[in-house]
């Protein structure tokens, strides 16, 4: 009767060391994908990877993004204007 609990213990040990390491090796591997992804990010840009350049470049997307939902909402001034000031914003990251 003990080497049945013992080998239940056993199994539900392993079953919890197999889920502790899928998930560290899991969020181990998404910091080292964002990293690339940002470091690919500024290096195809030629900006630095600091975090002042990457919130003007939110910036600087955020103001395109707000261009196109004046286009859609057909509010062609605006739109000229969002893009006009996102364009402004991403090309002093952006030699």
């Amino acid at each position: 009767m003990e080497d049945v609990f013992a080998f239940i213990g056993n199994a539900f040990g392993e079953f919890i060391r197999f889920i502790v390491d899928g998930l560290t090796s899991f969020f181990a591997n998404i910091g080292n994908a964002a990293r690339s992804f940002m470091q690919g990010l500024s290096e195809s840009l030629g900006i630095p990877l600091t975090l002042i350049n990457l919130v003007v470049l939110v910036i600087g997307l955020w103001l395109l993004w707000k261009g196109v939902a004046a286009l859609m909402r057909t509010a062609i001034v605006a739109t000229l204007v969002w893009w006009l000031l996102g364009v402004t914003v991403l090309s002093w990251l952006i030699r």
